[in-house]
């Protein structure tokens, strides 16, 4: 085994390769140790270095519709009235406190998703 610190996006990418190349590895083995060592390594790494931008409420709203099948109209408990529906989607409402509560409890999207900010469609 011949792990070496992860300290830039070259050294990641040959980490992650070789992990690739050694997921299938037996617990027990030389190569199932590299395995947890490195997946550690790139966790810090990725932690310190790759930063994973916010997640769009509206986005994880219309995911969240796609996975099980909705439509707008299918919004209705959560969100209100056709009209308010399509106001949040379109971007021309925010989010209130109990759409978010009904989203997450009914949808499971989770609540750190629905309150972030997202600037409103200009021009209506």
């Amino acid at each position: 085994m011949n792990v070496t610190p992860i300290r830039d996006s070259a050294s990641h990418a040959a980490a992650l390769s070789r992990i690739e190349a050694i997921f299938d590895a037996e617990p027990g083995t030389p190569e199932f140790d590299e395995l947890d060592v490195l997946s550690t390594l790139i966790e810090a790494y990725e932690d310190k270095f790759i930063s994973i931008p916010e997640l769009d409420p509206i986005e994880a709203i219309k995911f969240r519709m796609e996975q099980v099948g909705l439509e707008n109209k299918d919004l209705i408990p959560y969100l209100g009235q056709n009209s308010r529906i399509t106001e949040v989607m379109k971007r021309q409402r925010k989010l209130s406190l109990n759409m978010i509560r009904r989203l997450n409890k009914e949808l499971g999207i989770p609540a750190e998703v629905l309150i972030h900010d997202y600037p409103l469609a200009s021009g209506g």
